[in-house]
């Protein structure tokens, strides 16, 4: 009797620890069970000084966890009880508690992008940040010059010194935090390109090349003209001439620019103004791409002095004024000899 007795005992025994290790197993690696019938991916915060028990405990809230108290055995004797990192994270069709928790050791965080436009101002991309999805807003002033401050620029106006690209980024990142990575990114191509620069420019820093580069940004979206642009522009600063570049013009009419350039405006005395100053102007005009920059840095071999542009996105170059005119006539006036 009593051994018929132990033997029950011993398969209950066996029956409970199998039951235990199916459930433990179903509430480790079976799929989470997503509310939406379309089981569109969820975001779940693990916010700053959260513990793994209180994630835990969140994720059975939710319905996401059938046992926290297994998902926490599970994360202690994989050793990673206290590895849990900050953030947003997506919860997709498919994936499983054991996943889910490599993914909030290993830090894979949900990532946001934004994109800076070659061509933008500094303006433009600071509106792309501030309307940027999930950005904590710092900046309390649209002050450039304060701005600039901010991002412990040598300059008071950050005109032109970000670079344009996809930048990701997670929630909660600050938009201060954007623009400096945007400026070291600039740094970074712009120093190197200065490094390995043709011999003789008319540039004292890689800063006056980075207006020029701007320019060449606003001149042409053509990659195989920029070199040639740029060789214009260099020859023109080599022989003292004027820049006489529109783009410059249009940027410092600011507002008032609504699509056309008058003859007054070219007259109009502004820093910015290539018709009338010499040089280049105070500041970039645009954010430049790394086309441009290495086309300021390193022109294309050319005695082209002039360029107009075609109407279908190109332009046509001349080494006299002659030359230049009757390009003028036939491409923007519309008449030819």
């Amino acid at each position: 009797m009593r051994k018929r007795h132990l033997a029950i005992v011993s398969v209950t025994i066996c029956v409970i620890f199998v039951a235990a290790g199916l459930y433990s197993y179903r509430a480790l690696f079976a799929e989470i069970a997503l509310p939406s019938i379309d089981s569109a991916p969820v975001k779940i915060e693990v916010v700053a000084g959260s513990s793994l028990s209180r994630v835990a405990k969140e994720l059975g809230e939710l319905g996401y966890l059938s046992s926290p108290t297994v998902f926490k055995i599970w994360a202690r004797l994989q050793g990673v009880e206290n590895s849990i990192q900050t953030g947003e994270y997506e919860i997709q069709s498919g994936i499983t508690p054991v996943q889910l928790l490599d993914k909030i050791v290993r830090g894979e965080s949900v990532q946001y992008r934004i994109t800076l436009v070659e061509g933008w101002t500094f303006q433009q991309a600071l509106d792309a940040i501030f309307s940027a999805e999930n950005i904590h807003g710092t900046l309390t002033s649209s002050s450039l010059a304060e701005i600039a401050l901010r991002m412990n620029l040598d300059a008071e106006n950050p005109e032109g010194l970000l670079y344009p690209d996809t930048y990701f980024y997670t929630k909660g990142t600050s938009d201060i935090e954007l623009l400096l990575r945007a400026n070291e990114r600039l740094d970074t191509i712009l120093t190197e390109a200065w490094e390995s620069r043709l011999g003789a420019l008319p540039y004292a820093n890689p800063y006056e090349a980075l207006i020029m580069a701007s320019i060449i940004e606003k001149e042409s979206a053509s990659n195989s003209e920029r070199g040639l642009i740029a060789a214009v522009f260099v020859t023109r600063l080599d022989q003292g001439m004027r820049l006489q570049s529109d783009p410059t013009t249009i940027y410092g009419m600011g507002d008032r620019y609504d699509g056309n350039i008058r003859r007054a405006d070219l007259s109009e005395e502004t820093p910015y103004n290539t018709y009338r100053i010499a040089g280049l102007p105070p500041t970039p005009i645009a954010l430049s791409g790394e086309e441009s920059i290495n086309a300021a840095l390193n022109p294309s071999a050319s005695d082209y002095l002039y360029f107009v542009a075609k109407g279908d996105g190109s332009h046509q170059f001349s080494r006299t004024l002659e030359e230049h005119n009757a390009a003028v006539r036939e491409y923007q006036l519309g008449t030819s000899n």
